[in-house]
């Protein structure tokens, strides 16, 4: 509904992933101690630096969490976003300490009683198992008091984020102004100059199609495959579940452990080794739908550096129900510029739709000039129709956003939009009027949209201002895990 908005999600996900992830729920806030040698440090916070020691401690524990395997644990993008998680609670337990909130002994018990491990150690009598309570803190290396403190901390970190988050607008007016701006409606007419009109007129030369070929030759390039083995394990669904199981985890752990073959897993089940040719990152011709190499977790698995550079077994995925699947990778073809013979079809084909199409925006061009001199010329237009932004019809992006902007108090107007790879369109704008029977529920919506996005500004500003306060300073990059032994 709010282009706005939309430009703001990634701060929502932020908001979003402090309140989902119980960052010291059973972990403590004793990770928040501790000293390594300077090379390891990645980010100091008020002086206090995260080790990358301390960003694979993290990642290893929330990929168990997830259900994920150690190779998930080890990826470059699941290790930065657990950096930039620590990131944020280094942050946000900086400014709980610096604004000295208090957690009341009712919240903590109020809170303490949601979590189900807590309510499951509740008898029938309503008393509580302290034996046991002891025993699961002690299971996960804590004592009370450690566990009580980082429940407490947690609370008042989501106290923090909360009152942060609820902000409200300055003027209860500004959502019905804005409102009514979405409402707004624009008489519109058309004129497009494509460049399909202009493709007759034009002829390239030989010399401008060599030309061409040399200066993209990126363009004229066989893609990058690779030639692959693989295997498949197929369950029967209705077979004993534990024995599937068991089968499951059997052709997992063996495709995993000895990463440089599949004969063992393959002898073992006694499965057929499988090979195919030419698997692009788009699949291969002629495999059927469905097939275990169409799978886009399996593809890209397989263009991944460990399994194309150290031709290791990919992790084995389920890629249907009972069906498995786990390949690796023979031999990597590069991507090659192909010969200019090959390809002079195409590139005839790609000159002559960029001359057309620069002579169909020179036209508008010109045509934009002759209207700005007569603006009441509306010949070759198509009929005039109605938009505005909560109505746009066909219109998107561009083309809505000028139209939209054009000056009320200077109509008639035109504005011109390139349309990359077609030619350029006029939009010729009439009239504006304030369209009537505005939507309730429609406004509605929209002030809570306003107000989200009034909150995620604050939000930004506010953990702007405290990694200054906090004087953040990167150290080190965070570095991929070497996984040069993995497996051995």
């Amino acid at each position: 509904m709010f282009d706005t908005v939309r430009k703001h999600q990634k701060i929502l996900q932020i908001v979003l992933m402090l309140f989902i992830v119980p960052s010291f729920l059973m972990f403590g806030i004793s990770s928040y101690t501790g000293f390594f040698d300077k090379e390891t440090d990645l980010i100091k916070v008020n002086g206090r630096p995260i080790t990358a020691q301390e960003v694979d401690n993290a990642a290893k524990r929330q990929a168990q969490r997830i259900g994920g395997s150690p190779q998930i644990a080890q990826s470059q993008p699941f290790r930065q976003a657990i950096l930039n998680e620590l990131l944020q609670q280094q942050l946000l337990g900086f400014a709980v300490t610096k604004l000295r909130l208090q957690v009341s002994k009712e919240e903590l018990i109020r809170s303490l009683q949601s979590i189900p491990q807590i309510r499951a150690l509740y008898r029938q009598d309503g008393s509580f198992d302290d034996v046991r309570f002891k025993q699961l803190l002690s299971s996960n290396g804590m004592n009370e008091e450690q566990f009580y403190a980082s429940q407490s901390f947690d609370l008042k970190i989501q106290q923090l984020v909360g009152s942060v988050a609820r902000t409200e607008l300055g003027s209860p007016k500004l959502s019905e102004i804005i409102s009514s701006l979405y409402e707004s409606e624009r008489e519109v007419q058309t004129l497009e100059f494509t460049a399909k009109d202009y493709l007759s007129k034009v002829n390239p030369s030989a010399q401008e199609l060599k030309d061409f070929y040399a200066a993209n030759t990126q363009l004229f390039q066989s893609p990058e495959y690779i030639d692959v083995e693989y295997i498949v394990l197929k369950l029967d669904p209705k077979g004993d579940a534990k024995v599937l199981a068991d089968k499951a985890d059997q052709f997992a752990n063996l495709t995993y452990d000895q990463p440089d073959s599949l004969k063992p897993a393959a002898d073992k089940l006694k499965l057929d080794i499988q090979k195919q040719q030419r698997l692009t990152r788009g699949g291969a011709s002629g495999l059927s739908y469905g097939h275990p190499l169409t799978n886009p977790k399996v593809i890209q698995s397989l263009f991944s550096d460990d399994a194309v550079k150290n031709k290791r077994n990919i992790e084995a995925v389920q890629v249907s129900p009972g069906i498995y699947v786990s390949a690796r990778v023979i031999a990597f073809h590069p991507a090659q510029t192909l010969a200019f013979d090959e390809v002079s079809g195409e590139i005839k084909r790609q000159v002559t739709q960029r001359s057309a199409e620069k002579l169909a925006m020179n036209a508008a061009a010109e045509k934009l000039v002759a209207l700005k001199a007569d603006p009441q010329n509306s010949t070759g237009f198509t009929k005039a129709f109605w938009i505005s932004r909560n109505k746009p019809g066909s219109l998107a992006g561009t083309a809505l956003d000028q139209i939209m902007t054009v000056d009320s108090k200077q109509l008639p107007a035109v504005v011109s939009v390139a349309n990359p790879g077609v030619g350029t369109t006029l939009y010729r704008i009439d009239q504006v009027r304030q369209a009537g029977g505005a939507d309730p529920a429609l406004h509605k919506a929209q002030a809570q949209q306003i107000q989200a996005l009034a909150a995620q500004e604050e939000f930004a500003g506010f953990m702007s201002y405290w990694r200054d306060a906090a004087n953040v300073k990167i150290i080190n990059p965070l570095k991929p895990v070497n996984t040069g032994n993995a497996g051995g």
